[in-house]
């Protein structure tokens, strides 16, 4: 592993400082130092790496020397939920929700999907400047409330916002990565009230008719309440978050490209399929994943050709700077969603927006459905004029969102 050196550590602080986001500081020690390096803060020094090899390794060849369960707030808040458990307890309770996110169930979701958007869009004034952010949001959780637990949460949604937003913000990167016990007011009541709306689904559907979804699957599997509220939070949390950042990514990257805007609405007006659509989703979740990091506990030394990890260490890796990889991709900083089209082929383990190997998001088919869907609905019925779009800048949250806001002026299109 390279050395870092004063001159770098000046490049980095200033890196962050302009950016006032630690992705900046990131792309330069890997820009400088390579696919292995250890952050140098005296009380925060993982390791990260990135890159085809790194991620094969890490998701693959040597997973087993490496823990998903961590000492910090995502633990804190989602306890034994299955993304971050380990062994068997993990493979337990995936088998258990896996087929509600099943492939062959996805066309029992598709219409439900469109409902939704609709239900949201039909709000919109004409002339109208909205924030894609938040009416994404709506979207997402409107979805995921309803395809996982049966709820429709329309009327509830106004009460459920902060408290889920507050749960996010929770599990983001703060000032508790450098000083673990540092006070946190403000999350004890609104993470209360979520818990106590999860409660209520739980008990109501003790009480009440049998559902074919995932909180079905969990109840009759006969785990513990708490243990069923893990996992309905884990997959509120982790199904609606992700959803959100990448349909606002894609509306930012649109509005920014008004050209593949144009093109890509004129193709899906004549197409129930649409190439360019697929190129615009996996050229967003490239550039911008929502789930842009991993987060590992080394319990086994876990050795690379560029170094070497010792056991107790943390180590991340991230997809971020894979997926910006100037020796894997050509322009790499540049949004060409032709790449993906036409069958051009990357090394494996480059593009992993969902993870890979065993422990690949569950929700990966369900959640690239809905973007396609929903994006389809949208873009067929609506014109979107970007305002105040050179402010936005990528923050590092619980998933990779487009800040502070996604401000876009909506018409209808012609026959709509």
């Amino acid at each position: 592993m390279k050395q870092s050196s004063p001159a770098l550590g000046l490049r980095v602080l200033q890196a962050w400082l302009k950016s006032g986001s630690p992705l900046s500081p990131l792309q330069v020690m890997a820009e400088e130092v390579g696919y292995f390096f250890q952050i140098p803060l005296p009380a925060f020094h993982p390791y990260v790496v990135f890159g085809p090899q790194a991620n094969r390794a890490v998701l693959v060849t040597q997973r087993d020397k490496l823990l998903w369960r961590n000492t910090d707030p995502v633990t804190d808040l989602l306890r034994r939920g299955v993304l971050v458990v380990d062994g068997s307890e993990h493979d337990h309770v995936r088998r258990l929700m896996e087929g509600s996110l099943h492939p062959a169930r996805l066309p029992d979701y598709a219409e439900m999907m469109v409902n939704q958007a609709k239900r949201v869009s039909d709000r919109w004034q004409e002339g109208e400047v909205i924030d894609l952010l938040v009416e994404s949001r709506k979207i997402a959780l409107l979805i995921i409330f309803q395809a996982l637990f049966s709820e429709d949460v329309g009327h509830d949604l106004p009460n459920l916002w902060q408290p889920i937003l507050k749960a996010i913000a929770y599990i983001s990167p703060g000032a508790w990565i450098l000083w673990r016990k540092i006070p946190r007011p403000g999350f004890r009541l609104p993470l209360q009230q979520l818990d106590a709306y999860l409660y209520h689904l739980i008990a109501k559907r003790h009480s009440g008719a049998p559902q074919a979804d995932l909180l079905q699957a969990l109840i009759e599997a006969d785990l513990e309440d708490d243990v069923i509220r893990d996992q309905m939070l884990t997959m509120l949390i982790a199904g609606h978050d992700t959803s959100t950042a990448l349909l606002a990514w894609v509306f930012v990257l649109l509005g920014q490209q008004p050209a593949v805007m144009q093109e890509l609405q004129a193709e899906i007006e004549s197409n129930d399929k649409s190439p360019l659509l697929d190129g615009v989703i996996k050229e967003a979740l490239r550039l911008y994943p929502p789930i842009h990091i991993g987060n590992r506990c080394v319990v086994e030394t876990f050795e690379l050709e560029e170094g070497v990890i010792p056991a107790g260490e943390r180590m991340f890796y991230s997809i971020y700077l894979t997926h910006r990889d100037p020796r894997v991709w050509e322009k790499a900083n540049e949004f060409q969603p032709q790449r993906f089209i036409g069958g051009r082929q990357t090394p494996p383990f480059s593009f992993v927006p969902f993870g890979g190997g065993p422990r690949a998001c569950i929700g990966a088919a369900f959640g690239q459905l809905e973007a396609r869907l929903v994006l389809t609905y949208l873009l067929r019925r609506f014109s979107f004029e970007p305002l105040q779009f050179e402010r936005i800048h990528p923050h590092m949250g619980a998933t990779l969102e487009p800040r502070p806001a996604v401000w876009m002026r909506v018409r209808r299109r012609r026959g709509w």
